[in-house]
């Protein structure tokens, strides 16, 4: 444990949700939800408005829907989310060598490696300087924990939340862990925490006075024994930079369960093209391509193949895929499908396979276009038959999500606000505009076509030496929210 509070945890506010409000002026001050938008669908974040209906993370879409009817639900655009997520890691990069982000919206700071902070007045203030620099160059709010240890840099943040600041004084973990929930604690999912409640602790105090022979007794000798010395806010966990990613994945949840095999084939080889996009993003390739089947029943298959070198190629990982799916029983139908790829590296083994020119052709036409290789969304689904409407709709869906960017001809730069029935209904508006005007098209308008999402535009020029180029000044800012604990 530190002496002095210099680990930082920063946890930007309902991120998805606030990105969105902060790009779509529109809702900005409304319900906005981000996630799945089928009946199977989960919410990925939601914003503080309309967490006031009860709306979380990780709860059913339709619950979510019954909750808060007249919020926005929007599909996540994680071009836009990425680009956010750069901007707030190179501010974080200023202050320490040693950056470890845990997600796009999450990391750790160690600023006393960095230079910049070696007691509480000075963490308080790079704190606060941090949040400032933050909010002008992204628009969006972040909280922060400072503490002696990541653990209690993490809860402290997370005590912040939204938009605050506050810090642990070393010497006053044990009092202020005490009357906490176990789940507080790393390590302590709902399986341990209901494991823990049934043998009489719900709470930290709990977990020290039971000693650490009675948790090593529950829990076994490695877990048991951790829990008990971060019971007692003891963690030596360092700063990590450059955590390296194992695995590039994606999986889709499917609104009824397919029973069709060439439109499960379909499927896998569409998320097979997305993982690719989102593995060369990430600028790696990888050897071992995995696929996730889960039936109906809820049983879960995984199949993988291990290829002779790494690749970024999408029709090697296509292929693969779907040799997989040969070996996959999809009898009595799939709710959900995955493909991912592991045994990253950061080159490419050419000429892994022989490549149909043809083929890559069309996949890349079509990823230009939103939709799958083969899908045809011309034409108004009331000219179809009631299955072939059905799949346009779905096609559709596919094509032009809810949130998602648009550009026309005529109207300049949107978003979807929903899409039916032959039809797409965009709101055209810009970050820095004022609420746009809705207009419908069909989705075949020729003037219409998908586009890349806008930056959040600030002017970061007051911020290109920051942090020096702040005023060193440890006096209370205006309408801060800023904390010291005890």
């Amino acid at each position: 444990m530190r002496a002095a509070p210099t680990i930082l945890h920063l946890d930007m506010d309902a991120f998805y949700a606030s990105a969105e409000q902060a790009a779509k002026p529109s809702l900005r001050g409304k319900p906005v939800v981000v996630g799945g938008l089928g009946p199977r669908g989960v919410v990925a974040t939601a914003s503080y408005e309309a967490r006031r209906f009860g709306v979380h993370s990780a709860m059913p879409m339709a619950q979510a829907r019954r909750l808060a009817p007249n919020a926005a639900y929007l599909v996540p655009r994680f071009q836009l989310y990425r680009s956010v997520s750069d901007q707030v890691m190179e501010l974080l990069a200023r202050l320490s060598p040693l950056v470890e982000p845990l997600s796009l919206d999450e990391a750790f700071v160690d600023l006393e490696a960095g230079g910049t902070a070696d007691d509480a007045a000075s963490a308080l203030e790079i704190g606060e300087q941090l949040r400032t620099a933050i909010r002008a160059v992204t628009g969006l709010t972040g909280s922060v924990g400072l503490a002696g240890s990541k653990m209690l840099a993490k809860i402290a943040s997370e005590e912040a939340k939204p938009n605050g600041l506050l810090l642990i004084e070393p010497g006053t973990e044990r009092a202020l862990l005490a009357p906490m929930s176990v789940r507080i604690l790393p390590g302590v999912g709902p399986a341990t925490a209901d494991h823990l409640r049934r043998a009489g602790m719900t709470t930290v105090d709990d977990l020290v006075e039971a000693g650490e022979d009675e948790l090593v007794r529950l829990l076994g000798k490695a877990h048991g024994g951790s829990l008990h010395r971060m019971a007692f806010g003891h963690d030596d966990r360092p700063v990590v930079a450059e955590r390296d990613a194992k695995s590039v994945s994606v999986e889709d949840t499917f609104d009824a369960d397919l029973h069709d095999r060439v439109r499960i084939r379909t499927e896998v080889e569409r998320l097979a093209d997305r993982c690719v996009q989102r593995l060369r993003g990430a600028g790696r390739s990888g050897r071992t391509v995995v696929l996730k089947v889960r039936r109906y029943d809820f049983s879960t298959l995984t199949r993988s193949e291990t290829l002779r070198g790494p690749t970024d190629d999408p029709t090697v990982v296509r292929e693969a895929a779907a040799r997989l799916l040969e070996a996959v029983d999809t009898t009595g139908g799939v709710r959900l499908l995955g493909v991912g790829v592991t045994g990253l590296a950061d080159y490419t083994q050419e000429d892994l396979f022989a490549q149909a020119a043809g083929e890559q052709a069309a996949t890349e036409e079509a990823a230009e276009d939103g939709a799958p290789a083969g899908d045809d969304t011309s034409g108004p689904p009331g000219d179809l038959g009631a299955e072939d409407r059905e799949t346009a709709v779905q096609r559709a869906a596919r094509r032009w999500p809810a949130g998602h960017d648009v550009r026309h001809d005529t109207y300049g730069h949107g978003w979807v606000q929903g899409s039916g029935v032959g039809r797409v209904t965009v709101r055209f508006e810009e970050p820095e505009s004022a609420p746009g005007r809705v207009r419908t098209f069909r989705i075949d308008d020729p003037e219409l076509r998908t586009a890349d999402p806008l930056p959040l535009v600030r002017d970061p020029a007051d911020y290109s030496s920051w942090p020096a180029s702040l005023p060193n000044s440890r006096s209370e800012p205006a309408g801060s929210d800023r904390e010291s604990r005890p």
